[in-house]
């Protein structure tokens, strides 16, 4: 059986719906063959759509050195790349260096990476920004889509979604968001209304919720992550077991019934807040 695919947005292409994060493993330097291991079990079970940016350790070199001896893959994958960097020149040398590193000639999708706050978007926006780099990749066909990427604070990430001429958007989609609002209730029907792709992150928080004592899953979070309006769920992955997992999810998928979310809500809403650990402090 194949991972079931969604469009990403709109008008496609059509991805996997689940995808593999950047972290696990592949955040790392120096452990190359487990690295290749995971993105080989990721590629053979037929997920398309593989995460990155340079902030990931040696994650842009695992990925070059494996596709460097798959290049018939390429017409299948969805590989995307992002930047920290908030001028104009500094974004640029990084989208140069990631293709470079990861070998190939164009990026299916480059996102300005982690947003976080007002003053991030004015260096972004302003004379000498990045974001008119990114404009200028998409126009020459260095890169086929753009995106936009934060955790932090859903205000902020809302502002650039409903502002800036990108095409996606990677935010957190788990229980303790359901509950705390801003990004699922905000965000997500931003997107939703502009056509864009949702890439669901922090599904697990990094493992730190699986919790079979609270009948916490990873198939479970999954789950709840694509019974959303979501292009794809990325989780990192640090064997190909965990790969397997995850894809095992993405064939059999079924949405969660109204006794697991309800359930979900349950077990998250005392903790909301301490769960939420990646927004930082607002």
């Amino acid at each position: 059986m194949a991972i079931a695919t969604r469009l990403f947005g709109k008008s496609g292409p059509a991805i996997s719906q689940v995808g593999l994060g950047g972290e696990g493993v592949l955040r790392t330097f120096g452990r190359g063959q487990e690295a290749r291991a995971v993105i080989e079990e990721a590629a053979g079970q037929g997920i398309t759509y593989f995460d990155t940016a340079p902030a990931y350790s040696g994650s842009q070199s695992y990925y070059g050195s494996f596709w460097q001896g798959q290049a018939h893959l390429r017409a299948s994958i969805f590989q995307t790349s992002k930047s920290a960097e908030r001028s104009y020149d500094e974004a640029k040398a990084d989208l140069k260096d990631s293709l470079r590193t990861l070998g190939l000639d164009r990026l299916d999708l480059w996102q300005i990476h982690d947003v976080r706050s007002r003053q991030d978007i004015e260096e972004i926006e302003g004379l000498g920004g990045a974001l008119r780099a990114f404009l200028e990749a998409k126009e020459s066909g260095l890169v086929r889509f753009l995106g936009v990427t934060g955790h932090h604070d859903p205000s902020i990430l809302l502002y650039a979604v409903e502002n800036w001429p990108v095409d996606s958007v990677l935010m957190p989609v788990n229980p303790a968001e359901a509950v705390l609002g801003g990004f699922l209730d905000r965000v997500m029907p931003a997107a939703m209304d502009r056509g864009l792709a949702v890439i669901g992150m922090k599904v697990l928080g990094a493992s730190h919720y699986i919790s079979p004592q609270h009948g916490l899953t990873a198939e479970l979070l999954l789950r709840f992550a694509l019974s959303r309006q979501i292009s794809t769920a990325i989780v990192g992955c640090s064997s190909p077991a965990e790969v397997a997992g995850l894809a095992e999810t993405g064939r059999r998928f079924q949405p969660l019934s109204d006794g697991e979310e309800k359930m979900l809500l349950e077990v998250f809403r005392p903790h909301a807040r301490r769960l939420a650990y990646y927004r930082g402090v607002i």
